[in-house]
C-alpha cells in the first residue's frame, strides 16, 4: 500500500455512549421497540438519570468506535467529529486521546450528542440517540492534508442523514484525488431504506463495504449472505458481509472468503461490528491477506463482546495477535 503517515482517518458521529442492563418491560415503558435505532430527545437520558439506574459511560459512536480500537491495536488513527463545550465534550476528548486516538474534534455550541445502550438479558441492544453537536460537523471542519495523508478513510452511513452529509461527500472528493482508500460501514437498514439511491451512486468510489446481515438484505434484496456479497462486490473492491456467531463473509469479485467465528460467550454484542471493521482495516493497513484481516477482525469482535459495553482498553494486544492463526 501507498506510504502515508496515518492508517486510517475516520469521520463519525462523536457521542458518549451510555450502557444500562435492563429488563425488556422497561423497553416498553419508554416507547422504545426492541433492538432499532430510536432518534430521542434528552428525555431517556433524564429518565435514567432521576430513576437512579446505574450505567457506565465512554466515548462512542460508529466510527469512533472503530478509530478507537485501531488505535488500541497500534495503528495511527485520525478521528473527525463534533463535540459541545460541555463536561461530555471534555470526557470524549480526554478518553479518546488517551488510548492513542489522533483527535481532530471541533468544537460547537450545541450540546455533546449521546447514545444511550439499553441491553436486555439475551444481550440484544436498543438504541436511544440524541444527536446534538455530533451533527455539525461541516466540509469546512475537513483538513485535506489528513485525508492525502491517511491509508483510508472510513465513513459511517448514520452520517449520510443530515447536515454532516455535506462533509462525507467532501471527505469521499478528497479522498479520490488524493489516492486515499475509502471504506464505509452501512450502518442500519433504515438508513439504507431512506438513502438507497445514495448510496448506490457513492458506491462508485468507495472501496471496501462493511455490512452485516440485514443490512446486505436491505440493500441487495438478497436473504443469502453469500449472494448479497457476492453483489456488492459487483460495485465496490472488498465487499465484507457480518453473521454474527456465523462469522463473516469477504468477497473482493475474484474471491469469496468465510472467516469462521471465535468461540465467545457474549455478554452485550455493543460495539462488534465496529471492532470487526477495526480489525479488518488494521490488517488491510499492513498488506495483510483478506483472510487475516478477517480472523483478526473476528478475534476482536469476539473480544468486545465477551464484556460490557464497546472499550477496547483493556484488551492485551500482544495476546491477541498470538491468537492469529
Amino acid at each position: 500500500m501507498t506510504e502515508k503517515n496515518y492508517d486510517v482517518i475516520g469521520l463519525g458521529s462523536a457521542l458518549m455512549d451510555f450502557l444500562v442492563k435492563v429488563d425488556e418491560n422497561k423497553i416498553v415503558e419508554l416507547g422504545l421497540t426492541k433492538g432499532n435505532f430510536h432518534l430521542k430527545e434528552k428525555s431517556v437520558l433524564d429518565y435514567l438519570i432521576e430513576s437512579g439506574i446505574n450505567f457506565s459511560s465512554a466515548p462512542g459512536g460508529s466510527a469512533a468506535n472503530t478509530i478507537k480500537a485501531i488505535a488500541h491495536l497500534g495503528g495511527k488513527a485520525i478521528l473527525y467529529g463534533a463535540i459541545g463545550n460541555d463536561e461530555l465534550g471534555k470526557q470524549f476528548m480526554k478518553t479518546a486521546s488517551q488510548i492513542g486516538v489522533i483527535c481532530r474534534i471541533k468544537t460547537k455550541n450545541s450540546a455533546t450528542g449521546h447514545s444511550i445502550a439499553l441491553i436486555t438479558p439475551d444481550a440484544e441492544r436498543t438504541f436511544s440517540t440524541h444527536l446534538g453537536a455530533s451533527v455539525e460537523l461541516s466540509k469546512d471542519d475537513l483538513n485535506e492534508e489528513d485525508i492525502a495523508n491517511s491509508k483510508v478513510l472510513y465513513l459511517e452511513g448514520y452520517q449520510l442523514e443530515g447536515p454532516p452529509k455535506l462533509a462525507v461527500l467532501q471527505a469521499i472528493t478528497l479522498a479520490k484525488n488524493s489516492g486515499t482508500k475509502i471504506a464505509m460501514d452501512l450502518s442500519d437498514p433504515g438508513v439504507i431504506a431512506r438513502n438507497k439511491d445514495l448510496i448506490k451512486e457513492l458506491l462508485r468510489d468507495i472501496d471496501i463495504i462493511f455490512v452485516n446481515e440485514k443490512e446486505a438484505e436491505a440493500f441487495t434484496g438478497f436473504n443469502n449472505p453469500d449472494n448479497s456479497a457476492i453483489e456488492l462486490a459487483k460495485s465496490v473492491e472488498i465487499a465484507v458481509v457480518k453473521i454474527g456467531e456465523k462469522g463473516s463473509i469477504i468477497c473482493n469479485r475474484k474471491n469469496l472468503i468465510r472467516i469462521d467465528p471465535c468461540p465467545a460467550k457474549a455478554i452485550d454484542t455493543t460495539g462488534a461490528g465496529d471492532s470487526y471493521a477495526a480489525g479488518f482495516l488494521y490488517g488491510y493497513c499492513k498488506d495483510w491477506s483478506l483472510e487475516k484481516s478477517g480472523q483478526l477482525g473476528s478475534l476482536l469482535a469476539a473480544k468486545v463482546v465477551e464484556k460490557f459495553g464497546a472499550e477496547v482498553k483493556d484488551i492485551n494486544v500482544a495476546e491477541l495477535f498470538q491468537l492469529l492463526p
